[in-house]
């Protein structure tokens, strides 16, 4: 593949993500099926609430992850800029667009590199897993997190998406012990993420047991990536293969309650159709301990960091009201504060 195909790609996602309906169809993200119990008599005061969390030996203010989403574009620049200096002001994780643009393509640093704008942050490099199949190792992800002063990498599974593409790269076999291998070699935590249609309970346990530090479920309900690359499919049978998985993927809800029923102990990141703080303080109650959210927060950096920084304060404030509203003065005590709803009655 030539050197600038990468860096290319990255921008028609950027665009695509920004202008076009890429949500997944007929699958949600599975949240409405849940409700929380209200406590009329909470017992504590809205002051008493604490939002905060850690995640690899950093505190949170709040169990947020800006999730993975661009660099390796001029287009970028901006938006990296922008979350970073969200994430700084609010005292969220972030991560950033996968790296195999910078590694093929050196110049592009500066649209990766937002250390400068959040120094005291918790960042996160990311590559695709199935580079690890195509020559990467742990020099080549020691010198990326390297460059861009990462405290973690993150690996990130899409087969479907790499199927799709007319240039993807659907070499997954023996990846598993790829990844093993990378976790006793790197000195930083290795954290495997969907890239929204989700991780089996399986597979979870799969790679707890390779040595991954953290989880991400990345479930369905959210983008779909195959709606993306359909927008950039010019076959017109391959556009409709590709529109054909557009409700593909286990729902994120359902995806994070089997993935802790299978590591309970385990670090989980939710990801996936995440729209408010609502389904934030959601996630967290079924068992996440940060959760991730990505497109809305790649809309809002398009328009500024005034909507960006908007939206941050948005997310933690309804999460702090729904921790007060169900007596939870921190997190993990959201556990157990849900209830399932039938279908029939959500109706």
């Amino acid at each position: 593949m030539p050197e600038s195909a990468t860096p290319s790609r990255k921008a028609e996602h950027l665009r695509i993500n920004v202008e076009r309906d890429v949500a997944g169809k007929g699958i949600d993200a599975g949240f409405d099926a849940y409700r929380f119990t209200h406590r009329a008599l909470p017992q504590m005061d809205l002051t008493d609430v604490a939002t905060a969390a850690d995640l690899f030996g950093k505190r949170l203010a709040a169990p947020l992850l800006i999730s993975c989403m661009t660099g390796g574009t001029p287009e970028a620049l901006e938006i990296n800029r922008c979350l970073a200096r969200v994430a700084q002001r609010h005292g969220f994780a972030m991560g950033l667009g996968s790296g195999r643009a910078l590694m093929e393509s050196p110049e592009s640093l500066a649209t990766f590199n937002v250390r400068s704008e959040a120094p005291e942050i918790l960042l996160l490099a990311n590559l695709g897993a199935v580079q690890l199949n195509r020559g990467y190792d742990a020099a080549h992800c020691r010198r990326l997190v390297e460059l861009l002063h990462a405290d973690a990498l993150v690996l990130h599974l899409n087969p479907l998406q790499e199927a799709l593409q007319p240039e993807g790269d659907t070499c997954f076999r023996g990846l598993l012990e790829r990844i093993a291998a990378l976790c006793s070699d790197l000195e930083v935590p290795v954290v495997v993420k969907e890239v929204g249609w989700g991780i089996a309970a399986r597979d979870v346990r799969a790679l707890f047991d390779a040595g991954v530090a953290a989880v991400d479920v990345a479930g369905a309900g959210g983008t779909s990536w195959s709606e993306v690359e359909r927008h950039r499919i010019i076959e017109q049978w391959r556009a409709r293969v590709a529109g054909a998985f557009a409700g593909w993927g286990i729902p994120t809800a359902q995806c994070l309650v089997e993935a802790r029923a299978a590591a309970p102990e385990q670090t989980l990141i939710a990801s996936g159709g995440i729209r408010n703080g609502l389904d934030v303080a959601k996630a967290i109650a079924l068992g996440a301990d940060v959760v991730g959210i990505a497109g809305p927060f790649l809309r809002a950096a398009h328009r500024g960091f005034d909507a960006a920084d908007s939206l941050a304060r948005e997310l933690v404030e309804t999460l702090r009201i729904a921790m007060f509203c169900v007596a939870a003065q921190t997190p993990a005590t959201l556990r157990g504060t849900l209830y399932h709803v039938s279908k029939g009655a959500r109706e």
